[in-house]
């Protein structure tokens, strides 16, 4: 008899062969229309290498296929050849050497025993990967200013190449071309195609994947290949090696990796199969006993053995596998990530996995690219929600996203102090729509594309992408003194808002913000330091720490100073936990810092709001005795 991990894999490769038209007679079909397989018989390449692509320039170009084991293969691209022979599980392997950026179309031959394959108009340049969930996947006609992108997107030197949807638990070697079928859109899309960046094309590619290859490739002036492997829904554990994330000591990931494990040893294909059987006859016979019609794709029984737990993309390490691991060795530029939101929804013991696994990720997929300095930009967590106003602050802190946002804010700080000169990171927080797919994107891939031209193609001294940095703080007289790397200032020269300072009882209120005096000119007027900002507030009396943008769509509006698109990230200097602010709400026994129920979340919303209010009144009584009527000693 067959053990379960042996019928579970089964399962996973009849879904396999389902992919390639060899699907077993029981299995329900799949909507995919697949035009190549992932692997064919005879000689052929990875579908990674087709006409029309991009192959990255100065590095060494490797090439691999399969072919007749032992079968000598030559691969030959411009003036260079190289040869090796199939092994006995039919795969093949080329290193040719590293050659300049070329926007000439070139061919590369592959020759076995008989046959011979052409692939034509091949340029030689930069290869991006994009990476992440939704936001990063969001196609280019969804989002503002789309449609104007679209009509005016030739661009023969950009090529693009969306990776299907794939998972574990085996490695995946390549991967098919197919329109693959979405539920959500209740259409198909066209993957697996290296093809040219037209208005056709592009109007299916990520709208912050297309805004940085075309900037990228205009400063530049070479050839810009993207491969798209991100997927909706997912998080950062599937996008991660098991293996990897096996080797972090992080309780809560332990905990998962332990259910995961037990869910899939549990899982019994056969018994889910009787079930839906039942439910399929039980619906049946409701239909008949009310008269109804049975639609001709409801009539026939489910007869399909699902994978269970085993073929959800956000296992840990399968997205990695299925559509990181296709791509395993092939020689690229760098990567752009931007994902987080499915990780908010274990509250902060997710986040604090997502601290722990978020830079053992970008240390994996360096290693799967041969590239361990390989340039990694992170596009930090989107908005969501009514905007954050001043009206309700405090009530609008309450969100795990929002520490998610700190996660990649911290990562980068710490693998940039750690002397990682190669990461990037852009902030898309005030790119504010209430959808969770806020569609302001193409200024998201624009700001990522900067980091990219300033580290990457030589642009350091045309373009600043850092975010003004607080390099310190201070408390001074009942107010806090923060100290800035670069000046910072409202671009609309009101305000600075989205500060929120508190004492020692955890109560945050706005600050108000002003520059710190540091003297007088020769005509005795005060002199202010734009790289320092005093933070008060009356409700305040001794502040110990701030937040800034401390919201899901937060109130923020402090960017460097002088038209640079460069806002101050949200942040913060203490580490409360949610359940912590303000203080003494919950049980002693409750740090804040675990998952909290619901009633506890609500307790906690009903003490912000209320302090909310409570500033409200405080600030109203104070108008009301500044505008009331003086009166005279006689008190008339």
């Amino acid at each position: 008899m067959l053990s379960r991990s042996a019928i579970v894999l089964a399962v996973l490769l009849g879904t396999l062969a389902g992919l390639t038209g060899n699907a077993p007679a029981q299995q329900k079909p799949r909507r995919d229309l697949i035009e190549v397989p992932a692997i064919a018989d005879g000689l052929c390449v990875s579908n990674l290498f087709q006409s029309r692509m991009v192959l990255q320039r100065e590095k060494p170009i490797a090439i691999w296929g399969w072919a007749a084991p032992d079968e000598e293969v030559t691969v030959s691209f411009g003036s260079q050849s190289a040869s090796a022979r199939a092994a006995a599980d039919r795969s093949w392997r080329v290193a040719l050497p590293a050659q300049p950026a070329s926007t000439t179309p070139q061919q590369v031959i592959v020759q076995g025993r008989e046959a011979r394959l052409v692939l034509d108009d091949v340029l030689v340049g930069d290869v991006w990967v994009l990476g992440g969930q939704s936001n990063m996947e969001f196609e280019l006609e969804k989002v503002e200013n789309g449609a104007l992108e679209i009509v005016s997107a030739h661009y023969p030197q950009i090529r693009i190449l969306t990776v299907p949807y794939a998972i574990g638990p085996e490695k995946a070697q390549s991967f098919p071309r197919l329109d693959e079928w979405s539920e959500w859109f209740g259409r198909h899309f066209r993957k697996g195609d290296w093809d040219l960046c037209t208005p056709r094309v592009a109007r299916e590619l990520s709208a912050i994947g297309y805004a940085f290859a075309r900037r990228v490739h205009m400063a530049s002036r070479i050839p810009i290949g993207v491969i798209d492997v991100s997927r909706g829904g997912t998080t950062v554990e599937t996008w991660t090696p098991l293996a990897t994330l096996r080797a972090i000591e992080e309780p809560f990931l332990r905990e998962k990796l332990a259910d995961w494990e037990r869910r899939c040893a549990e899982w019994n294909p056969e018994q889910d199969l009787a079930q839906r059987i039942a439910q399929h006859r039980e619906w049946i016979e409701k239909q008949v006993a009310a008269g109804k019609a049975i639609p001709d794709d409801r009539q026939r029984e489910p007869s399909d053995l699902r994978p269970g737990p085993a073929g959800d993309a956000n296992h840990p390490g399968h997205s990695f596998l299925g559509m990181i691991g296709p791509l395993e060795g092939l020689a690229v530029k760098g990567a752009i990530f931007h994902q987080g939101y499915n990780n908010a929804f274990d509250g902060l013991p997710g986040v604090r996995l997502y601290r722990a696994v978020l830079p053992e990720m970008i240390r994996a997929w360096r290693a799967a690219f041969g590239d361990p300095s390989l340039p990694f930009g992170i596009l930090s967590q989107e908005t969501e929600g009514e905007p954050q106003t001043r009206e309700d602050l405090l009530e609008k802190m309450l969100d795990t996203g929002i520490y998610i946002r700190e996660a990649h804010y911290q990562t980068f700080l710490d693998l940039q102090r750690a002397g990682d000169k190669h990461l990037g990171l852009a902030g898309t927080f005030d790119l504010r729509r209430r959808w969770y797919h806020p569609q302001v994107k193409l200024p998201a891939g624009e700001r990522i594309a900067r980091w990219a031209l300033a580290t990457q193609y030589g642009f350091a001294g045309e373009l600043e992408w850092q975010p003004p940095r607080i390099t310190n703080f201070r408390a001074e007289d009942g107010s806090l003194v923060l100290v800035l790397d670069q000046q910072v200032s409202d671009p609309e020269d009101g305000a600075m808002q989205g500060f929120a300072i508190a004492g020692e009882d955890r109560r945050f209120h706005p600050a108000d913000v002003s520059y710190r005096e540091v003297g007088k000119d020769d005509q005795s007027r005060p002199r202010f330091d734009q790289k320092q900002l005093v933070l008060r507030s009356p409700l305040v009396e001794q502040p110990v720490h701030y937040r800034y943008g401390w919201g899901r769509n937060p109130l923020a509006n402090v960017q460097a100073t002088g038209n640079k698109d460069l806002p101050l990230h949200p942040q913060r200097s203490d580490d409360w936990g949610i359940g912590e602010v303000p203080l003494g709400v919950l049980e002693a026994n409750v740090d804040g810092k675990g998952a909290l129920s619901r009633a506890q979340l609500q307790r906690v919303r009903e003490a912000l709001r209320a302090e909310d209010l409570r500033r409200k009144v405080a600030e109203a009584e104070a108008v009301l005795r500044e505008h009331a009527p003086r009166t005279g000693a006689s008190g008339k």
